[in-house]
């Protein structure tokens, strides 16, 4: 069920306290009236929509729905009488706030207008890239998470010559070095291009360093699969993915675009610098994004990657 408790205070201080005149007339049919101020059945819509309820669930979602708007006025009307829409946290995260909502209705304008993967280009796909499909491999890991200030050069000697997680668990607790073990299974379509390749290519007895600032994480494999799936098994996936492409690379266009035509100038900051060349480690070391992965094995691209991508485009 839905948390009315949740609803109102994330976007009680922020979106909903934009509002200058909050007993203004809204666009939309008024189905309750809270201190004068109306909430319409446009909003109801709008937080039904956004919350994807079945059908089945509709009637009930609805009041709840209903009385967590109301809720939230309350509070937003208090807030305000107590001046709070005027603090700085709160007016800038008001700004933000309409600075994303904007950015994202133009974006999306743009990627509409993008035309679907036809079945040509997706069978393309998937004869390109058989190492994800027709050659795709499962791969049986072993994780042991460690602290990163425990990293110490001993232990990257230990890891270096280990031929499984196991050894490593066993020096780990030799030194009383605290540590987490869990066993994963990915396929070489879940896990980013650089690690599947260097999973394949180095095969069982080689544990990977995965940095995830405080904390990084050791993968060992302890079996590799053949795990292959057809064409049709693998076209929705391949859709997915080339929509998102076209959004990133629509997206990118139109952002160089209108930095081409704008003047920017650093004032009290500094220019983007060019990534400074990373020293060379003997062990295979992982970015941290390879950790999305394991998290959000689909692929697929989640809300606050969006969010991201209208900041920049990461």
């Amino acid at each position: 069920m839905i948390s009315i408790i949740g609803v109102v205070l994330i976007t009680v201080l922020t979106l909903t306290a934009c509002d200058k005149e909050p007993k203004a007339k809204k666009s939309g049919q008024a189905i309750v009236s809270v201190n004068g101020s109306e909430i319409t059945m446009l909003q109801l819509n709008d937080e039904i929509r956004r919350t994807n309820i079945r059908a089945d669930q509709y009637e009930a979602a609805s009041k709840q729905l209903l009385d967590s708007l109301i809720a939230r006025q309350l509070i937003v009307d208090e807030a305000i009488r107590n001046k709070l829409d005027r603090t700085p946290e709160v007016m800038q995260a008001r700004e933000r706030a309409n600075a994303q909502v904007i950015a994202q209705a133009y974006l999306q304008g743009i990627i509409s207008k993008l035309a679907k993967p036809s079945k040509a280009e997706i069978a393309d796909y998937f004869q390109e890239h058989p190492e994800l499909f027709a050659q795709r491999k499962q791969f049986d890991l072993t994780t042991v998470r460690v602290a990163t200030k425990d990293i110490s050069e001993e232990l990257r000697k230990i890891i270096d010559t280990a031929k499984t997680a196991e050894e490593v668990v066993i020096w780990l607790e030799k030194n009383k070095i605290h540590y987490s073990r869990s066993l994963a299974t990915r396929s070489s379509a879940d896990l980013p291009v650089q690690l599947a390749s260097m999973l394949r290519e180095k095969g069982k007895g080689t544990i990977f360093i995965i940095n995830e600032q405080e904390n990084s994480l050791l993968i060992s494999v302890n079996s590799i699969k053949d795990n292959p799936v057809s064409e049709a098994t693998a076209a929705p996936q391949i859709e997915r993915f080339l929509i998102n492409q076209r959004y990133k690379e629509a997206t990118d266009a139109e952002i160089a675009r209108l930095r081409a035509l704008a003047k920017i100038e650093y004032l009290n900051a500094e220019g983007p610098e060019s990534d400074a060349e990373k020293p060379v480690n003997q062990l295979p070391i992982v970015s941290p994004d390879a950790l999305d992965s394991f998290n959000n094995p689909s692929g697929a691209v989640t809300e606050s990657a969006i969010e991201r991508g209208i900041s920049g485009l990461k």
